[in-house]
């Protein structure tokens, strides 16, 4: 189980977030993808963690190794 990461019906409607805040794992994991730094993350919402940031990234691992992908483009050999 991954303690920092929870999720409410009644909070971003049930979407994955970092327990005691508003903040999803999505959104952490877009910034991630988008080339910023956990070092950003953290100067921009200093009440997380970089255990914080780590957990969303256990939790998509988890969420792969339980078969919820997107589906990709096919790539031509």
């Amino acid at each position: 189980m991954i303690e920092q990461i929870t999720a409410n019906p009644n909070i971003l409607g049930g979407k994955p977030i970092i327990r005691g805040t508003r903040i999803s794992v999505e959104f952490i994991l877009d910034l991630l993808a988008s080339d910023i730094s956990e070092e950003e993350i953290l100067e921009d919402y200093p009440h997380l963690t970089k255990e914080d940031i780590h957990a969303c990234l256990r939790y998509a691992a988890r969420s792969c190794k339980n078969e919820i992908y997107v589906e990709l483009e096919p790539v031509a050999a």
